[in-house]
């Protein structure tokens, strides 16, 4: 019984235990997690379910705003994704092969806290289009479900919780894996497209055909109410605004380059192949959705009564889905309506797919996210749990939704554009530098435009920007006693001062903290003499000078340290962005090296502690002693193995 009882204890424990370890796969330093790769095409459509979503709402997106001249304010749309979109991230995929975007490409160009500062902002504009996109395509899936008529009509007053398990098996499905993701986005895709080719293949019979007179029609009033071509032209380019959410698929297209398979000779450092099929999903999708929206825009104006459009109307969010029902009888328009469904519902697998290829790069890193950010399935948990809050906050509307959205999408875009065009500006010619100015003008001008008619979406953006910015500030307080090093290495010399140090005097290794910079080695060594009252005959100081790198960043893998020998000083140096932490991390590595306790020795620095506690967080240095102290307590709970701190 004892026995039994024994063995069930321990197989609750392992399962326990191996429960914690697939849930916080990748958490740890060094243990990077296993990340599912497949064909281009695939992975085009997990992104596409996202992008391709579009046409349930544009083509009504578009005669909302345009009317008549839907066809060529949406052809305008077509063009600026194959000429202005295209190109700027196929640019953004040469550069960022690893999936971090834009944001990776300014970070580079904005060094310091100046950098990490506009990323965090970067991050908060990808949480907005990210997260409303989840909350957006499920609440726009939901209103697909209620507003069924076969469905009760009781379902019509619990969006919120229909909503919320749509999400919440969403979530489910990332929890599983990729693979599994990537499986049915790809199925969703290949109906969805399929579908619609059968309705705009049969509107297109419709109006050629049987009701050609409309296009008559259609040609008559566009030119009764506007004048020439050139007037024509110049309102359909005011209207691309409006219509810019047909873009809205580039950047979850460039955050998932790191599920395409490369080729079997790429490296981490030059993934060229993943780069070369990265290119073609991007080219595909846009090839893909610039085939559909033309004709779409077409049918839709001229087949649906202009007052179908408007709100209450049947093609009201659905005009296609209008056409289907009108066109190819019930249960055709039915079985599209489920296909919409599902691919609205899935929309949001692509942004949590991008939010998981961002997030993990950036914020545990800079020390501004918990150590468990950095594994995919806390992460999917922390998501979800964000969207079930926003669906809560909006009530599950779409509208109410949309401006944030919109806003969150084209800063992105905005961020890419010029982002390409600083990468290619030094060595490209004056005629391509002119052509991505002009990109750039165009993405600046329609996010300032979109934000100047829906300015609630910059507040929602304004709001997820300050929640990153507070939340990173509280994460990097933290963590701030965390050992950041991974690795230490010293060259021969300083081995050689370790050795000298364990055969001669007493087999004690003194090490002295410096300032690095300052050449006052004589007053230090014999100050610490003093205050310590280390005679000489009990051993000489090696001088530890850390030089202080980039402060922004939260760790480094790898601490290289260097031996010197100066007017007859031993020196030890390396560079970190904390000063503490690298002391910290240099201590254990020679207690671990030599199998010897290491003493080392401070001044106190004069100054408020609190004052010196913020100068650390964000400056990494401030009241050297105590701080590492308080990191060889964190890194070693056993207090006869820890470094000895003296200070005086």
């Amino acid at each position: 019984m004892r026995v039994s009882l024994i063995l069930l204890v321990m197989s609750e424990t392992e399962r326990a235990f191996g429960f914690k370890e697939w849930f916080l796969a990748g958490a740890k330093p060094g243990s990077a997690q296993v990340q599912h790769q497949d064909e281009w095409w695939r992975v085009m459509c997990l992104t596409g379910v996202d992008y391709f979503s579009t046409l349930g709402y544009q083509p009504g997106i578009a005669f909302l705003a345009a009317g008549v001249l839907s066809p060529f304010a949406t052809i305008i749309l077509v063009l600026v994704t194959l000429f202005g979109a295209l190109p700027t991230y196929c640019i953004v995929a040469r550069e960022s092969p690893h999936g971090q975007g834009s944001v990776a490409m300014l970070e580079k160009m904005l060094p310091g806290w100046i950098g990490k500062t506009m990323v965090l902002a970067l991050l908060g504009f990808a949480a907005t289009a990210f997260i409303i996109t989840i909350t957006l395509s499920a609440a726009d899936a939901t209103a697909h479900i209620v507003e069924n008529p076969i469905i009760p009509e009781t379902w019509r007053h619990h969006r919120v919780e229909v909503t919320i398990v749509l999400i919440a098996a969403l979530g489910a499905l990332f929890l599983k894996g990729f693979h599994e993701a990537i499986g049915v986005s790809l199925i969703i895709v290949v109906a969805y497209l399929g579908l619609n080719a059968i309705v705009l293949g049969r509107s297109a019979y419709e109006l050629a055909f049987v009701q050609s007179h409309l296009m008559g029609e259609w040609y008559t009033s566009m030119f009764k109410q506007y004048s020439s071509p050139a007037v024509i032209f110049g309102i359909s380019l005011l209207m691309f605004p409006k219509l810019a959410l047909g873009l809205s698929g580039f950047e979850t297209g460039v955050a998932v380059l790191p599920l395409v398979k490369g080729d079997s000779t790429d490296t981490e450092e030059s993934p060229t192949g993943r780069i070369r099929n990265g290119k073609k999903l991007l080219v595909a999708a846009g090839a893909i959705m610039s085939l559909f929206l033309i004709p779409s825009s077409i049918v839709t104006t001229m087949l649906i009564p202009a007052n179908e459009f408007q709100e209450g109307g049947e093609a009201n969010g659905r005009a296609l889905a209008y056409l289907a029902h009108e066109y190819l009888g019930p249960q055709f328009g039915t079985v599209y309506d489920v296909s919409t469904i599902s691919i609205l519902w899935f929309a949001g697998a692509s942004a949590i797919a991008g939010l998981l290829s961002l997030v993990p790069k950036y914020l545990p890193r800079y020390g501004m996210a918990p150590s468990w950010a950095a594994a995919i399935r806390p992460l999917v948990v922390f998501f979800v749990s964000v969207a079930f809050g926003v669906t809560c906050m909006f009530k599950a509307g779409v509208d109410e939704q949309a401006g944030a959205y919109a806003t969150g999408v084209l800063v992105l875009i905005t961020s890419a554009a010029i982002a390409a065009t600083i990468s290619i500006w030094p060595t490209a010619r004056r005629s391509v530098r002119i052509y991505f100015a002009v990109i750039c003008f165009i993405f600046v001008y329609t996010c300032f435009a979109n934000m100047s008619e829906r300015p609630e979406g910059v507040q929602i953006a304004l709001f997820f920007i300050a929640s990153v910015l507070v939340a990173s500030v509280l994460s990097r307080a933290m963590r701030a006693t965390e050992l950041r090093v991974e690795r230490v290495t010293f060259d021969d010399t300083a081995h050689a001062f370790f050795h000298e140090a364990l055969t001669t005097y007493m087999g004690e290794i003194r090490i002295l903290a410096h300032k690095a910079g300052m050449k006052d080695f004589r007053e230090d060594e014999a100050r610490s003499r003093f205050v310590h009252s280390i005679q000489p005959n009990e051993g000489n100081f090696i001088l530890l000078e850390v030089k202080l790198s980039d402060a922004s960043e939260f760790s480094e893998d790898l601490l290289e340290v260097t031996g010197h020998v100066e007017n007859g000083y031993r020196i030890l140096r390396c560079s970190n962005p904390a000063v503490p932490n690298a002391i910290a991390a240099i201590l254990l590595e020679i207690r671990d090296l030599t199998q010897k306790i290491p003493n080392a020795y401070f001044t106190w620095t004069e100054g408020h502690p609190v004052a010196y506690a913020i100068k650390y967080i964000f400056l990494g240095e401030g009241e050297t002693a105590t701080l590492t102290r308080e990191i060889l307590r964190v890194a070693e709970p056993y207090e006869e193995r820890r470094p000895i701190i003296h200070v005086g």
